[in-house]
């Protein structure tokens, strides 16, 4: 028998590994839905015109109608921020909040600082919250730092 050139290529065994599961995200340690609207009552609640554009067609209105019913200019930050109202609770609050079911009335559409507070795991006034409604033994109750 005539000698052939036969090449031989090595196969190695590798093992594969399982692909990666994507991690779920964590859910924060705190529920904005039983808060009273603490961070809603923040002096300057700044909105990009994005956030506007998002707003006006949540209303179906316009851009310029949306920014001069719910905007104002604040000339110290220079910046464009939320209109307030009054509340018994904080002084002053979002306007888009109902101070009486106490949640935002435009959860959907809400601008993209509220879409991202807090920025943590935790919320302190959430923790701060929770520990004065269990001392005061009262669910509803309405924690403020100011006397």
């Amino acid at each position: 028998m005539p000698a052939t050139n036969k090449r031989v290529i090595p196969i190695k065994l590798v093992s594969v590994a399982p692909a990666k599961k994507k991690k779920a995200k964590k859910k924060p340690a705190y529920d904005c839905r039983k808060c009273p609207g603490y961070c809603c009552s923040y002096p300057l609640i700044e909105v990009t015109k994005r956030d506007v554009a998002r707003l006006a067609k949540h209303f179906g209105l316009t851009y310029e109608q949306t920014e001069k019913r719910y905007t104002r200019y604040d000339k110290s930050e220079k910046a464009i921020a939320l209109r307030r109202q009054k509340d018994r609770h904080y002084g002053h609050i979002c306007k888009m909040f109902d101070t009486r079911k106490r949640q935002c009335t435009v959860y959907e559409a809400r601008p993209g600082v509220c879409r991202d507070y807090p920025v943590a795991k935790t919320c302190g006034y959430y923790d701060f919250l929770l520990f004065e409604r269990d001392q005061q033994e009262d669910k509803k109750f309405v924690a403020t730092t100011n006397s």
